[in-house]
């Protein structure tokens, strides 16, 4: 995906190319709706009017969740099918992005035996869990307890005194949220999807839409036998009948030396909550994100949401109750916020209300997808595509994705160029089996060195970013394709490499034209 793929694909759509389904949205519902039609044989065009995973999709816990929170609320259908689509995500469609990791609870002496007993329980039901999904162990091993110098070994920040060793489940994370997208939709083009960054989307119908370049301002009328929107928060824009209550969930960012480096999730239980945690996770880049708060976001939708105060201290505050050493404010390196489009059912606190999923027809003719969480994508957009079939009566094959490698998973026909052996630790984790590509095909100057200083991100990720994965402009490399610009500091030392590379790219396609 590039920006010659997408002028010839919006002028494919301007001279009246054939559709059969229009994606309104490019999180990672969209995206993966766009890949289950496009393996089916549907032709199809998902627009989105800012970037890639611009919105609610960049600001997830980067978790792919096994369900033992909806397990323990009485919510068994979506533990079940949270259990299974992470073991597909693992074993299956992203193994290069999806990792196991261990989750700590310290045993501390303010924490009861009757809530010990409960989290012990809880972790074993989520063992039953991966069992029932037919996820390996090998690939995510079982619950355990361990002792106090284990503990300490995996967390080292983790506080000492009266410290009764600590309780280890895993789960499912992922190396980013915004390279899954990324990734979903590369492959959703790699079946013949065009996927416009930059498109906004109008006045939608059963059978047509107005879609505006926001580049060049030129709007065109496109027809398809279905349109649907798949824009989360703002789904009320598209369809106004649909109501969403957004949840804001809030995330800290800290250097991972903060917490003495860790290789494991320290989980903190809420207090006065049944099912509830806070978790101070490793994360790519050196750091450590701390989250998450489930608070109501009335009003007006922002682009980019941001923290409160009051959130900031919440976590802190949680954290610290696990800590040696206090963290406060001055060690918080950046910080980020995303709303979750959550079914509205009245009344109550958004932490109750269920993450199902709900598939809508509009008035106007437009099915619209609400609801839903991040693990659950691949199956809400078979259910999406299923119901697009049924409604539109569309020739369609069966849904293929439960099987399909997406581009980086060692199975996907993505030629190799180069031994993984020889590239950086950090570039292989990010890419996958295609990380030998991004060096190979790097026209750059210098392409395995640094961005900047102390930032394991090459320059030929930035330009692998514009010339494969649609990046159009700097915002998009160092706040969707990598991650840098979640610590202001970083982006600032980042941001001279980014300019540097798009204008040498786009030099190189005015030579060539």
């Amino acid at each position: 995906m590039n920006t010659s793929r997408r002028a010839s694909e919006l002028g494919e759509l301007a001279d009246g190319a054939a559709v059969d389904l229009i994606v309104i949205g490019g999180g990672i519902t969209g995206a993966g709706i766009a890949l289950d039609a496009a393996t089916r044989g549907l032709s199809v065009a998902l627009v989105e009017r800012h970037d890639l995973a611009f919105g609610t999709s960049r600001w997830s816990s980067k978790l792919v969740h096994g369900g033992l929170r909806y397990l323990a609320s009485g919510h068994i259908g979506i533990a079940r099918r949270s259990a299974v689509e992470r073991g597909i995500l693992m074993t299956r469609n992203a193994p290069h992005l999806v990792r196991a990791m261990p989750q700590l609870v310290p045993l501390l002496p303010e924490m009861t035996t009757a809530s010990r007993a409960l989290v012990r329980f809880g972790f074993a039901a989520g063992d039953g869990l991966r069992k029932l999904a037919g996820t390996p162990a090998a690939t995510l091993p079982r619950s355990r307890r361990i002792d106090a110098q284990r503990a300490v070994e995996l967390v080292p920040t983790v506080r000492r005194d009266g410290l009764d060793g600590a309780l280890l489940a895993y789960d499912g994370q992922l190396i980013d949220d915004a390279r899954l997208v990324t990734a979903v939709a590369r492959t959703a083009a790699q079946h013949g999807a065009r996927i416009l960054t930059r498109v906004a989307a109008s006045q939608a119908t059963r059978t047509s839409v107005t879609l505006t370049d926001m580049l060049t301002g030129q709007s065109t009328d496109v027809t398809a036998r279905a349109v649907v929107n798949a824009t989360g928060v703002w789904a009320g824009e598209v369809d106004p009948s649909i109501r969403v209550r957004p949840s804001r969930g809030t995330h800290l960012v800290f250097d991972a030396a903060t917490f003495g480096n860790p290789v494991a999730a320290l989980t903190v239980p809420i207090p006065g909550e049944i099912n509830r945690f806070v978790f101070a996770m490793p994360e790519q880049l050196g750091r450590v994100y701390l989250g998450l708060t489930d608070e109501d976001a009335p009003g007006p939708i922002p682009d980019v949401p941001e923290p409160t105060p009051a959130e900031v201290t919440f976590l802190l505050d949680t954290v610290n109750t696990a800590l040696g050493t206090a963290l406060g404010p001055g060690d918080v390196g950046g910080a980020y916020a995303g709303l979750r489009p959550l079914i509205d059912t009245g009344p109550g606190r958004t932490a109750d209300v269920s993450r199902e999923h709900a598939v809508t027809e509009s008035p106007s003719g437009a099915i619209s997808v609400i609801g839903g969480k991040l693990t659950e994508y691949r199956y809400m957009a078979e259910d999406v595509v299923d119901r697009a079939v049924a409604l539109r009566g569309l020739a369609a094959g069966a849904c293929r994705t439960r099987n399909l490698p997406l581009v980086g998973a060692p199975s996907n026909p993505v030629a190799t160029l180069r031994s993984p052996a020889e590239l950086p630790g950090s570039l292989v984790a990010r890419y996958g089996a295609e990380a030998p590509n991004v060096i190979a095909r790097a026209a750059c100057e210098r392409p395995t060195d640094q961005v900047a200083d102390g930032i394991d991100v090459t320059r030929a990720e930035f330009e692998y970013a514009v010339t494969h994965e649609g990046a159009l402009t700097v915002d998009d490399i160092l706040d969707r394709r990598t991650r840098i610009g979640l610590v202001a500091g970083d982006r600032a030392r980042a941001e001279a490499a980014a300019e540097e590379i798009l204008a040498e790219i786009a030099f190189r396609q005015g030579i060539s034209e």
